[in-house]
């Protein structure tokens, strides 16, 4: 009986409820859907990662991120999420999501470059409530509030665990307004539905399909972080990947390194002025994949 139990224990769907959900995956999509005259769908997405400060960040594009300077970071164990901003001065760090949150804690909203207030005041959380979203699953849903002390914003906020904001997702306390400034209509992680509104649109299909190939490839599990030696960084996961360049943004290449199967590779900076560079993953196979450091 006890094994029974256990077992039931370990199938509820409220343990499943309770798992964090990142909100980054390896590409992620939003369908973003504003109706004035008709209604217009906008689509914005994940596109390459690049190391800022030695952390990596995801890099949106679409919509009005065609600059590629708003970049994503996760923290999934603190269950936060943070956006730089690349074109402001001082490459300000905002905290948008802390999905670690419990009812009657605040946070300070911050809206930056939305229609809506960027400093939006703090904001209670009322309830966290499991729901049923498109591909079966329940994940959590966090209802928040203007505080009493808050004499700037008026209007409550949805998060949900997984997807962010109803709103943009640089909009943590943005109102979802389909007649204003519009609302999430359509989520996708890797090319799979996660999360639909179907009330002004049709469906929901992803512009970007992957398919296995994208998750079974050599670049899949690379990282590139700062190193403990000074002015290094580190390569890891790289076994496959047997070929590494390193260009500045001129398109001077730096270094060029051959890798015998390691898994890790370390690469030099320390003697190059603060900037950009851009490092070249050659597989086996000769596809390519860059990412973008930044030595400061």
């Amino acid at each position: 009986m006890k094994k029974l139990l256990l077992l039931l224990l370990l199938s509820s769907p409220l343990l499943r409820a309770q798992e964090y959900e990142p909100l980054l995956y390896y590409y992620n999509e939003w369908h973003f859907t504003t109706c004035f005259f008709g209604c217009l769908t906008d689509v914005y997405y994940t596109n390459g990662d690049t190391l800022v400060g030695g952390k990596n960040y995801k890099v949106l594009d679409g919509y009005h991120f065609i600059s590629r300077t708003f970049l994503l970071r996760e923290e999934t164990q603190n269950k936060k999420v943070y956006l730089k901003l690349m074109n402001t001065a001082g490459f300000p760090e905002y905290l948008l999501y802390d999905f670690s949150m419990e009812v009657g804690d605040s946070i300070d909203m911050r809206n930056p470059i939305t229609p809506f207030p960027e400093e939006a005041g703090y904001y209670i959380l009322d309830s966290i409530v499991p729901r049923t979203l498109a591909n079966g699953n329940d994940y959590n849903h966090f209802y928040l509030s203007p505080s009493l002390s808050n004499t700037v914003s008026t209007t409550n906020a949805v998060w949900i665990e997984g997807i962010g904001s109803l709103s943009l997702i640089n909009a943590p306390s943005g109102y979802p307004d389909i007649n204003g400034v519009g609302h999430l209509s359509c989520a996708f992680k890797n090319s799979n539905l996660f999360y639909s509104n179907l009330d002004s649109i049709d469906g929901c299909d992803p512009v970007i399909i992957l398919d296995s190939e994208a998750f079974s490839n050599p670049f899949s599990e690379v990282i590139v972080s700062k190193s403990s030696l000074e002015g290094h960084f580190a390569i890891r996961n790289v076994e496959h990947i047997p070929f590494i360049d390193l260009y500045d943004l001129n398109g001077k290449r730096i270094q060029s390194l051959t890798n015998n199967g390691n898994p890790e590779i370390q690469i030099n900076l320390s003697g190059q002025a603060p900037g950009i560079f851009l490092l070249v993953l050659t597989s086996n196979t000769l596809k390519k994949r860059v990412f973008k450091v930044i030595h400061q």
